[in-house]
């Protein structure tokens, strides 16, 4: 059997592939780590990046997974780099965070409220059932604040722009934190959103077993 490691997304754990049944490929999950103060992205995906200890592996990586699965491929020999509902550079990301990060402006909210669940929250990721949305909830809650913050400014100053050849992006139509308009996607689910690994998993899986 195949092993795939997996990196899950900002604000996101684990419980978003519990639908996800490969028949031949295994899913190990990397940990999160407690950043150091001035760690970038780069610098982070270095320190996780430790956690894997064979040469020549599968990763991949969810939103903010797949921005350090990115980072890591550039330093580690990878065999295949997956991404879903990410981003593979700063090209790929809504001109606004660019502004956003310049200025600083995430600076000035609360992560408490970022934390918080309601209609913006559900719309922005494309939840709309009862129990995804409680998923959802459940998720934000249990997210440190402290990797939170250091995340969100880690991803608004991220510069990179290489990335490996050996690499599939898998994207959702109507994903809005992520727009599909900005990224140069492989596969397009439609009616996918940035939480299409719990609703569209079946559709993804077929996708990922052409590749694994």
């Amino acid at each position: 059997m195949s092993k795939l490691y997996v990196l899950s997304g900002l604000g996101v754990d684990n419980r978003v592939f519990d639908t996800f049944e490969f028949k031949n490929t295994n899913m190990v999950f990397i940990s999160w780590i407690t950043p150091l103060q001035n760690d970038t992205l780069p610098s982070y995906a270095a320190r996780i990046a430790e956690q894997i200890k064979e040469d020549y592996f599968m990763l991949m990586g969810l939103s903010f997974g797949g921005m350090v699965a990115v980072e890591i491929a550039k330093i580690r020999h990878v065999k295949k780099v997956i991404l879903l509902a990410s981003a593979k550079g700063r090209k790929e990301l809504p001109p606004l965070y660019a502004f956003i990060g310049k200025y600083k402006l995430h600076q000035w909210m609360p992560t408490f409220l970022l934390k918080r669940c309601n209609g913006i929250t559900y719309w922005f990721f494309g939840v709309q059932t009862k129990e995804d949305k409680y998923l959802l909830k459940e998720i934000l809650s249990d997210t440190d604040c402290t990797f939170l913050t250091w995340a969100i400014d880690a991803i608004l100053n991220w510069k990179n722009e290489e990335f490996p050849s050996n690499l599939i992006h898998i994207h959702g139509n109507k994903d809005r934190i992520l727009p599909c308009k900005y990224i140069a996607y492989d596969y397009l689910i439609m009616g996918g959103s940035h939480f299409m690994t719990v609703n569209f998993s079946r559709e993804i899986e077929c996708i990922l077993e052409k590749h694994l």
